[in-house]
């Protein structure tokens, strides 16, 4: 792509730090160090807390469509001659406006799907401790039935209504959508307006580590302390093994830490290390000494970053045979797979995890390399790019 381009990239931020930030800081910094002119255009949920009663009552009518944010975008197309928007997050407070926004300037809009929630108020597909595609066979009615968007009905009502309102005006058949796997695109694909030929597939990037580690036999589990992330089905399965697990890192912290330093208290885990919050950098470390990364997550997943930074350090991947994780790795070479939702399954995959003569780092680090690296991934975003302004 010799034309370097102008390119808006719009991300609003949760009150929780997460992947789709990393995700945001790192096309950023590629595409300018590509250069390509990036201009970001940011809000923080944060902001909320600040905000007196009358704004926050009018929060559920911004969330369905924000004037400043349909203000601040035309400006910044104008002034800066914007080639194309690149949206990543609009909840809450950018709203779908920036859609309209900019197809009114004759801009093209690509809109990264980082999660589910075009499809499933509650973005995840996972609803009382088990996959739920409800809203998709039913209609987002069954959303506000059991409260799906932070068991509130109030505000998952103001999720519907909103999702709903913009697919009556077809602003979702207007731009185009970057997924990060085929199995996203597949479940976008299940909203009717959405053409198939404005939905790409890229997956996202790391950096690999700046050296290499030496590789301990332990294991290593990254993310939030909670259900959904299947922290206790991984607790439980290390109670079963006893003496012969391994040991267990577990960094990240979330609602159900003090239910896990009570269950390794109780059953004796001695060879279960609960870290707490760990520094990124740091956690890339561990991952790198690590024999294997262990993700027991009970959803589909986005595209958990962890896993491609796991590759990147020649680090195996133990995930379920679900969604995106189960599409990431492949049983036996790069990683192993167990039975979604199956404690005795995820038991007997770290066994043969364990008994693995053959080491797993080599096939590991190949398929960072040949699908994961910042020089592939520019390559794939120059070309979405040069599709979508010929549309």
């Amino acid at each position: 792509m010799k034309e370097r381009k102008r390119i808006l990239m719009v991300h609003n931020y949760y009150q929780l730090p997460g992947g789709e930030d990393t995700v945001v800081a790192n096309e950023k910094k590629m595409l300018e160090e590509r250069g390509h002119k990036v201009i970001l255009y940011t809000r923080n949920n944060n902001e909320i807390q600040g905000m007196n009663i009358f704004r926050k009552l009018l929060l559920p009518f911004a969330a369905i469509y924000n004037p400043r944010t349909a203000r601040d975008i035309k400006r910044i197309i104008k002034d800066e001659n914007i080639d194309i928007v690149h949206v990543h997050n609009t909840l809450s407070l950018i709203s779908a406006s920036v859609y309209y926004a900019a197809l009114n300037m004759n801009k093209p809009v690509v809109q990264t799907v980082h999660n589910f929630r075009l499809l499933c108020p509650g973005a995840t597909f996972y609803r009382d401790g088990h996959i739920c595609e409800e809203c998709v066979q039913n209609g987002l009615g069954c959303a506000v039935k059991y409260n799906c968007y932070r068991g509130s009905k109030i505000q998952t009502l103001v999720c519907v209504i909103a999702t709903m309102v913009h697919r009556m005006t077809g602003v979702y058949g207007k731009i185009n959508y970057i997924c990060l796997t085929e199995f996203n695109r597949n479940k976008l694909l299940g909203l009717r307006q959405v053409r198939p030929n404005r939905v790409f597939v890229k997956p996202n990037f790391v950096e690999p580590p700046a050296s290499a580690c030496i590789k301990t036999e332990d294991f290593i589990f990254v993310g939030r302390l909670e259900e959904i992330k299947g922290i206790m089905d991984l607790l439980k399965a290390w109670e079963r093994m006893g003496e012969q697990a391994p040991v267990l890192n577990i960094c990240g912290t979330g609602p159900l830490l003090r239910q896990c330093r009570a269950y390794i208290r109780k059953n004796t885990l001695k060879k279960v290390n609960l870290l707490g919050f760990v520094d990124h950098e740091e956690v890339k470390d561990l991952i790198g000494k690590s024999k294997y990364l262990i993700l027991p997550t009970r959803v589909y997943e986005g595209f958990p970053l962890t896993v491609v930074e796991a590759f990147s350090a020649g680090t195996a991947v133990i995930v379920p045979d679900m969604g995106n994780t189960g599409d990431l790795v492949k049983d036996g070479i790069n990683g192993f797979k167990f039975k979604s939702f199956s404690i005795e399954s995820l038991t007997d995959c770290i066994y043969k995890a364990i008994s693995k003569k053959v080491d797993l780092k080599d096939a590991a680090y190949e398929e960072y390399s040949t699908k994961y690296t910042a020089a592939i991934n520019i390559k794939m975003l120059e070309k979405i790019y040069r599709i979508v302004e010929k549309a």
